[in-house]
């Protein structure tokens, strides 16, 4: 079972977390919403899975590579 860590690919806001911890989610499911320069940047599921921590809360400022999501495969 492999766990994975999405990050930040982008500098912003976060706007809305569509998911909560123990959330099973499939692949290209939209996990949260990021705004950078007054754009919308959905940031979606890579892998099947559950979420097993959200590292952010809304209207967080995040920087590239900044843990937002964790899911574990399976």
């Amino acid at each position: 079972m492999a766990t994975e860590v999405i990050t930040s690919p982008l500098p912003g806001t976060v706007m809305a977390i569509k998911v909560a911890p123990g959330q099973k989610v499939k692949e290209g499911a939209l996990l949260l919403t990021i705004e950078a320069m007054k754009m919308e940047n959905e940031i979606v599921a890579p892998i099947d899975g559950t979420v097993t921590e959200v590292a952010v809360k809304p209207q967080a400022t995040v920087q590239i590579g900044d843990n937002l999501i964790t899911i574990d495969e399976g």
